[in-house]
C-alpha cells in the first residue's frame, strides 16, 4: 500500500467524509503540513465532541439506574398496582 493509500484509509477509519478527505489530500499534495494538521485536529475536536455527548448520556442513564434501584421498593409497589 501507497503512503497516500495509506493516509485516505486512515482518514477513513477516523470518520472523515469524502470532501475532508479530498481536502486533507490536497494539502498533502501541495506538502502544506499546518493545512493538513489543521483540519485533523477541527476532525478530532468534533469526535471528542460527540464522544463528550456519548458520555453525558450515559450518565444520565447511570443516573436512572442508581435511582430505580435505590427506590426500588417503591418502585416493585408502584408496578403492582
Amino acid at each position: 500500500m501507497s503512503t497516500e493509500e495509506s493516509i485516505i484509509q486512515n482518514l477513513k477509519d477516523a470518520g472523515c467524509s469524502k470532501s475532508q478527505i479530498e481536502e486533507c489530500m490536497d494539502y498533502v499534495g501541495k506538502n502544506e503540513r499546518n493545512g493538513v494538521l489543521k483540519l485533523l485536529r477541527q476532525h478530532r475536536d468534533v469526535l471528542l465532541d460527540g464522544l463528550h455527548e456519548k458520555q453525558r448520556m450515559i450518565e444520565c442513564l447511570d443516573y436512572l439506574v442508581y435511582q430505580i434501584k435505590k427506590d426500588n421498593m417503591k418502585f416493585e409497589e408502584e408496578s403492582v398496582k
